[in-house]
């Protein structure tokens, strides 16, 4: 069976602007941290737009850091963001801690401020986890400005307030650790839609993107009983466990799938759909199967 171990990875990417330079983001929920663009950063810092010159200027350093010892480079990892044109392209991200390292090796005024930028950005996600629902008001806000309707946002809401009523169970039976969370998530998904969330994803013509955050009004909606049914079905045996919770997991997907079929037979249209929400240019489906 396949597993997608980041299915459950709530990853925001988003845009901030230190002093009118653009810099990409993406929020890793699973370390609760956000990771920048490196490249973005030296650009703000050099004070240089042309993103050519500031890749140059990173080159250049990372070579230099790599041959001083500096363990700098190692905490860089390469993840995909809209590039200038509009495609997803690998490029060099690093999480806050590490980024005031490299700072220190640029010299340039702009230094301290950004410093102090970055702390600030840090502490915007210390006063969501303090206060919920500035988080939910966040998440809103970034759905909205992503064209999201009223209607859809309120579903993925009720929908992981559903996902997190399930975690918090499994978390209280004995389910330790990301793989045996993604490993039910998978056998639910799987049974409910009809492929794996690894599969879904592709359909979708998602990478590292949350799954859920592309889904259609439906498409949520099955999760989200999917999901309901399995906790309730757990809650009734006392589930406890991998294998216990997989059982009730796969009969809370088959709740789903019934009427999964059920709506499909009478409005002719698949429930699993390639729609997503990616920008124009960088959508890639794949026709989905069927799911029977």
């Amino acid at each position: 069976m396949e597993i997608d171990k980041k299915s459950e990875m709530s990853e925001e990417q988003a845009l901030a602007v230190f002093e009118g330079y653009r810099i990409r983001r993406i929020y890793d929920g699973e370390k609760e941290r956000w990771f920048f663009s490196v490249v973005d950063i030296i650009a703000a810092l050099v004070q240089q737009p042309d993103h050519q010159t500031a890749r140059n200027y990173w080159k250049v350093l990372k070579n230099r850091l790599k041959k001083e010892g500096s363990q700098t480079v190692t905490f860089c990892n390469r993840l995909k963001m809209v590039a200038e044109d509009g495609k997803m392209r690998f490029t060099d991200v690093a999480d806050p801690e590490t980024l005031l390292r490299i700072i220190q090796s640029v010299p340039s005024p702009k230094a301290e401020p950004i410093k102090l930028w970055l702390a600030r950005v840090g502490y915007e996600r210390i006063q969501d986890m303090g206060d919920p629902a500035r988080s939910l008001d966040r998440a809103r806000e970034y759905w909205k400005q992503h064209g999201r309707s009223e209607k859809w946002i309120q579903q993925r809401m009720m929908g992981q307030e559903t996902r997190n009523k399930l975690t918090d169970y499994w978390k209280g039976h004995e389910i330790e650790g990301e793989e045996e969370y993604a490993f039910l998530t998978n056998i639910i998904h799987q049974e409910w839609s009809g492929v794996s969330v690894r599969k879904h994803k592709d359909i979708k013509g998602l990478e590292r993107q949350n799954l859920r955050d592309h889904m259609s009004e439906a498409e949520l909606i099955f999760t989200a009983l999917a999901e309901l049914s399995t906790r309730q079905i757990a809650e009734s045996v006392d589930a406890t466990g991998l294998p216990e919770n997989a059982e009730a997991g796969k009969k809370g997907g088959k709740i789903a799938k019934k009427a999964r079929l059920e709506l499909e037979q009478k409005t002719g249209k698949s429930v699993v759909t390639g729609e997503n929400f990616l920008p124009p240019s960088t959508r890639k489906q794949i026709k989905p199967e069927s799911t029977d």
